[in-house]
């Protein structure tokens, strides 16, 4: 019975709970853990990127290290991943958000007043050069081409074999 008792309190793998107990010192802040913020992503733009350790290292259940270098390693992997996220974020979001803002202002002033009108444009002149077009190849190619099919609907063409 105790052999029993102490299999079911060893786990290989530990659970959500344990974790959370073992990691929570390291991410908390006098105690309590940092709020955690709003959806900035309520697209789901950046799906592809949700990484947690799990989708990084696994250990298949033939090998196992030890529970506390499994614990350990989930810990600084979440850590580092969360303080360098912070800091390059840090140094580069406000250039960045700048340059974009600037990059999407040009594309937009560019497609709203040289695009758009050019198209517009294109659009109400098409049907008059259509009917141009249908002119000329009347005028000039239509005749053209019916003279060379006549032309050449007179030859015959035999194949004899030698």
């Amino acid at each position: 019975m105790g052999l029993e008792k102490e299999k079911s309190h060893t786990s290989i793998i530990m659970d959500a709970d344990e974790f959370n107990r073992t990691i929570e010192p390291m991410l908390s802040k006098k105690g309590k853990l940092y709020a955690e913020p709003p959806d900035r992503d309520p697209g789901d733009i950046n799906a592809h990127l949700k990484v947690g350790f799990e989708d990084v290292i696994a250990e298949p259940v033939s090998t196992h290290s030890f529970d506390r270098v499994w614990i350990g390693s989930h810990a600084v992997f979440e850590l580092v991943k969360f303080v360098f996220y912070r800091l390059l974020s840090t140094l580069l979001a406000v250039p960045l958000a700048f340059i974009l803002g600037l990059l999407f202002a040009v594309i937009s002033c560019v497609h709203i007043w040289l695009v758009m009108p050019l198209i517009q444009s294109f659009l109400m002149v098409l049907p008059s050069l259509r009917v141009v077009w249908r002119s000329v190849t009347d005028m000039f190619l239509t005749p053209l081409c019916q003279s060379a099919g006549k032309s050449l609907s007179s030859v015959h063409v035999e194949t004899t074999e030698y």
